[in-house]
């Protein structure tokens, strides 16, 4: 009898907390997964493995990899690809697009399934405001940079190192009001002065389900796409293969997919497992990811540049030969300049028009639309005159200019007033690069004298090139 009970109570503590051996697994854990604990708490008790989370920004755990964990739980592991750094053993447990979450009244302004141009042509133009996670701690943040950057591109394939440049995503990040570590919680506190923020799925729905927001945010997928979070479980101590098994084989069961949904809002890997509510709308397209660190390096260093301040100045040729094709493609050139390549709050730009002397000077610090508007008025200018006075222009822009500007000079002539080439070029002119777009019969050799002594480039300025080169030479450095 006693040797009955004995055994009673052995099977008994076997099934308790714990497990039959006290299993505990130390996790390096993105924190996103702190909602986790309830799952957990079933997990234990129904296999007898503990796992003990320690909780990390996905960027800086990537770096924290092998300090001594059994397992690491990432929103994903293609950071540690890049680093050929991956555990050998990965299971996909759940999945979360990235999205913006903003307000009704924002929504509406963004239209029904806006791209990621349309979204960043309201942040540039200061009529998006929203909260994001710093991509340098943050796997959610660096995603936001990956999804811009990946449609700003519109290669349809995986960012290369050369697609990424920061005023491809200057105007987005021109509406980021914060990227605090936990953007949740900042947004919660902050939901009366900013519109939104930039977020997985899941943390919008389990927002929404708090109450704790004033309004609700409403889950925009942007059309051209979005990076898609597997929440990846990956074993990195081989002695743990066991109970790594374990806990793997409960995880993915249709229960445990199940309450992981409804607990966390996070979509089932399982795809037999159906998806409920909100769930159920389809994720959109998944954007590639990048294959090389070099690409991840970029958009940091990007990420640093851009949504500041900086000075562009047109110098703009306005003399009698740029009248018909020309000055008409030159305002077209500027009319484009919409979505990733707007105008971007916090801008400051002047416009410079010249022919035998500077004719005209507007700058505006860009606040709004309007101000972009009164730009556009500039350009839109019918006052052409007789001769050019090239390098006296340029001379007043570079007086007007600030370190680290960009100065970009659009002409069709020869010099024919004011100084000469020389004169210019026995000046000082450091503030930053001169960027030639040529026209008609624009001398190259003089233009590439400038542009090679200030650190810019020529670029042959003809009706279909315009354009291009115009968003790419306002771009940041």
């Amino acid at each position: 009898m006693v040797r009955a009970a004995l055994v009673l109570l052995l099977l008994v503590t076997a099934c308790g907390p714990g497990g039959p051996d006290g299993t505990k697994l130390t996790v390096l854990a993105t924190s996103e997964l702190a909602d986790l604990g309830p799952v957990l708490a079933d997990l234990r008790r129904e296999t007898g493995v503990e796992l003990v989370m320690d909780y990390r920004g996905t960027m800086a755990a990537t770096a924290e990899l092998h300090r001594g964990f059994d397992l690491a739980w990432l929103s994903t592991g293609r950071f540690l690809r890049l680093r050929a750094a991956e555990p050998a053993l990965s299971t996909p447990i759940m999945l979360s697009p990235l999205v913006l979450g903003v307000k009704a009244g924002d929504a509406a302004k963004l239209g029904a399934q806006p791209t990621w141009a349309d979204i960043a042509d309201r942040a540039g133009g200061g009529e998006l405001r929203y909260g994001m996670a710093d991509p340098h701690v943050s796997g959610t943040g660096m995603a936001a940079l990956i999804g811009v950057a990946t449609a700003a591109a519109g290669t349809g394939a995986a960012l290369r190192p050369e697609d990424v440049r920061c005023d491809r995503i200057q105007g987005f990040l021109a509406g980021r009001a914060f990227d605090a570590p936990d953007v949740t919680e900042e947004y919660v506190r902050r939901q009366h002065e900013v519109g939104g923020l930039v977020a997985p799925e899941s943390a919008i729905l389990a927002l929404n389900a708090s109450g704790r927001l004033r309004e609700p945010l409403e889950v925009v997928h942007p059309r051209d796409g979005t990076v898609l979070a597997d929440y990846p479980l990956m074993l990195l101590d081989p002695g743990e293969r066991a109970a790594y098994d374990r806990v793997v084989r409960w995880l993915r069961t249709p229960a445990a997919q199940r309450a992981i949904m409804e607990r966390t809002f996070r979509r089932p890997a399982d795809p037999a497992v159906p998806r409920t509510g909100k769930l159920a709308t389809p994720a959109g397209n998944p954007l590639y990811f990048p294959d090389r660190q070099e690409v991840v390096d970029r958009l940091l260093r990007a990420y640093d540049r851009a949504g500041t301040g900086r000075q562009v100045i047109f110098v703009l040729d306005y003399s009698l030969s740029m009248a018909g094709p020309r000055v008409a493609a030159l305002r077209r050139a500027f009319a484009a300049l919409t979505g990733f390549d707007r105008f971007f709050v916090g801008e400051q730009v002047t416009i410079i028009r010249f022919a035998g002397a500077v004719l005209e000077e507007r700058t505006v610090t860009v606040s709004r639309q309007a101000d972009v508007d009164a730009l556009q008025a500039v350009v839109a200018s019918a006052d052409l005159r007789p001769h050019t006075a090239i390098w006296a222009a340029l001379e007043h822009a570079y007086r007007v200019a600030k370190p680290g500007a960009s100065i970009v000079l659009m002409t069709d002539g020869e010099n024919n007033a004011g100084p000469g080439l020389d004169t210019f070029l026995a000046g000082k002119h450091d503030a930053g690069p001169a960027y030639a777009i040529r026209f008609g019969e624009a001398s190259p050799a003089d233009l590439g004298r400038v542009t090679a002594a200030t650190g810019g480039r020529v670029v042959d300025g003809d009706a279909e090139s315009l354009t291009k080169a115009v968003r790419e030479l306002r771009g940041c450095r």
